[in-house]
This record gives structure tokens, sequence and C-alpha cells, in this order.
């Protein structure tokens, strides 16, 4: 889909490098600039799955030839990504203004948590940071328990690499136009503030309130997660009255007064733990069945490596392994596209001598 585009990647961390996957996804010609020596820290050194279908330069940008290479690359690309603290770039010589001058087209795409402006522009923080402050972490989890949501997805992903990719792809299609490119300047704080209006607007039903558990689809019995009686959870969200009525009917209690009052607010705890009471009588595989094939809107609760082996996602082939590695399958699906394999992830600086290469033979021309 994106054959001829060319982004460069400047090596960093979760976000950035997700959303460049994506474009490679894509089709692409993602080229990193890795780090000539690897950067400390927990994470792994080696490039690794989010490099997939990448290619890699390895650069050092402090010296003033490997800053030069790095500029030309920019000159001959249509987009750039990086996640650094708001200024490094321009220390390194590489911000917006020489990269526009040497290429005025380039879509110039910035990661960050908290954006390039703002009091906390220059402050650390990681994913859990940018969606607590933004808003989007108040109603996870249940009422009652601390705010957690699964690592990486609503902050660096959801509100990070997602909103950056939208964001350039926008740019991209100006750039295409008019020949100008321009700055995009995504924050984990915007974007995952921004995913909170399909909730927010709830509002204008009366089934909105800043009080957790209070709201349409934080705090009722039918709209959250159940521990069975070996330790796995079922997941529950029969949101609507007809798939409610299938779920009391399947586990016999269509005729329970109470249970029949799905919208009183004023139930939903007391609700809440009789259900508790009921999913923890029996094991994940007994109510995966019970519901199998039904309207109920339950499901079970499985990890990376289950949902692999299960019928559906397995059908879909939505989860697939390289050389051990489990990884999902790119997102969302192209009608005649051809069938996807996970590609190799390059060594840092695997393809040094080929983009330089390429490079020379572009300026002999």
């Amino acid at each position: 889909m994106l054959d001829g585009i060319r982004i460069i990647e400047f090596e960093g961390l979760g976000p950035g490098p997700f959303a460049a996957m994506l474009f490679a996804d894509l089709g692409a010609d993602v080229i990193t600039i890795h780090r000539s020596d690897p950067p400390a820290g927990p994470l792994p050194a080696t490039p690794g799955l989010l490099d997939r279908g990448k290619r890699s330069i390895a650069l050092d940008l402090k010296a003033p030839g490997d800053r030069d290479t790095a500029l030309s690359l920019i000159a001959s690309a249509d987009g750039l990504i990086e996640g650094f603290r708001p200024g490094v770039m321009e220390r390194l010589g590489l911000g917006p203004d020489p990269c526009h001058a040497a290429n005025p087209a380039l879509v110039y795409g910035r990661m960050t948590g908290w954006g390039q402006e703002g009091p906390l522009a220059q402050i650390a923080g990681h994913d859990l940071n940018y969606i607590a402050r933004s808003g989007a972490l108040w109603y996870a989890s249940a009422p009652g328990d601390a705010p957690m949501t699964p690592p990486t997805v609503v902050g660096d992903i959801g509100g990070g690499a997602l909103y950056l990719a939208i964001g350039m792809l926008a740019a991209l299609h100006k750039a295409k136009a008019t020949g100008c490119g321009t700055v995009v300047d995504a924050a984990i704080v915007d974007g995952s503030a921004h995913m909170m209006n399909l909730f927010m607007a709830l509002g204008d039903t009366g089934l909105f309130s800043m009080q957790r558990g209070r709201s349409l689809l934080d705090g009722p019995h039918w709209s959250r997660t159940y521990r069975t009686s070996d330790g796995g959870f079922m997941s529950v969200q029969c949101l609507e009255p007809k798939f409610y009525a299938q779920f009391l009917d399947r586990i016999g209690l269509a005729r329970d007064p109470d249970f029949g009052r799905q919208f009183d607010r004023e139930l939903w705890p007391a609700l809440g733990e009789r259900l508790e009471t009921l999913f923890a009588s029996a094991s994940r595989a007994h109510w995966t069945e019970l519901f199998r094939g039904t309207d109920c809107c339950v499901s079970p609760v499985l990890d990376p490596l289950e949902a692999a082996r299960d019928p559906h996602m397995a059908s879909r082939r939505t989860w697939r392994d390289r050389d051990g590695h489990l990884q999902a399958a790119p997102a969302p699906r192209f009608a005649g596209a051809p069938a996807w394999e996970p590609p190799p992830s390059p060594k840092r600086g695997e393809h040094t001598d080929e983009i330089l290469a390429e490079l020379a033979t572009k300026a002999d021309g």
C-alpha cells in the first residue's frame, strides 16, 4: 500500500519504533538510523520485533560526517520519525529547519509523551504517567481497584504510535498534493485524551459520571471480567438489552427481578458480587463452552499463546511465529493483498554499506 514511500526512523523506544513498524508493514521503505554503540538500559540492545521489515544503518549522529549522511538520507525521504525529548534533534543539527531546507516536502514526525511544548515537555515519563495525567487512566480497572491498563496499549500504542501514523499519513497526502511538508507533534497525552471522546460522548445521554463505577461501561455487572474456579477469567459485556436477556437466560437468572433491572446503577455493585460468586463456581472451560456460539457477549480472557491457538484467531492467522518469537500480523487487512509472513528484523547496521552505496549512486546521478 505504501510502496515508494521512504521513512527515516531514529532509534528510540516504544511508540516511535511501533509507528515505523506500521509503515514497514504497509510496504514503506523504512530505514532505521541505529546508534553505532547500543544504548544502555534494561531493553535489548539488538533490533527486535519492532524492526521487522526495516533496513538498518549505524551512525554516530554527533560525528559531523555521520550527521551529514543522516541529512542526505532525510533529503531522500518522504517522512521522518524521532522520539527524543524536545530540543535534542535541534542540538544535533537535525531539527525541522535544516531538514526542511534539505527536503521541503518532508513530513517530520515527532513522538513524545508530553508534547513539544508545555510545562512538562522536558520531564521524563512513561506510558502510565501520560495516560494518568491525560484522564485516560481514570476509568481503568474495576471500581475500588487501583487503575491499571494493559502495558503500553492505551498510551504508547493507542494514544501515541497510532496517532503519529495517522497524522503522518494525512501530512504525506498533503505533501503529495502541495509539495509542502510539515511537523507532526504527536503527544501521548493528546492522543489518549482524544481516545476518551467515545466514552465522554455518553455525557449526552446521562450515562456518564466522573465517579468511577457509575458510568455505562465502567460500573455495570454486565461490563466487567470475572474470575473462574481455576484462576481464569471471563469477560462479560452484554450492553444491548436483547443480548443481556440472552445472557441471563443462559445462566439461569432470567426470572430474577433484580437482574431484570439492567440499568439500575444502585444495583450494579450487589449484582456484580452475585455474578462473582457464580463465575467462581466453575472453570473457565465450563463457561466458555456454555456461552459458545451465543450472542451473550461473553468471552474467555486468553493470554497471547492461548490466543494464537484459539480457533477464531487461528483461522485468521492473527498470531504468527518466526524463529520462536510470537508476533501479531499487520492490521488492518486489504482485499487482494498477498499472503503475509513475518519478515526478518535486521542486525544493527546490517544495511549500512548498501544504504551508503545508494546515496553515492544518487549523488553521482
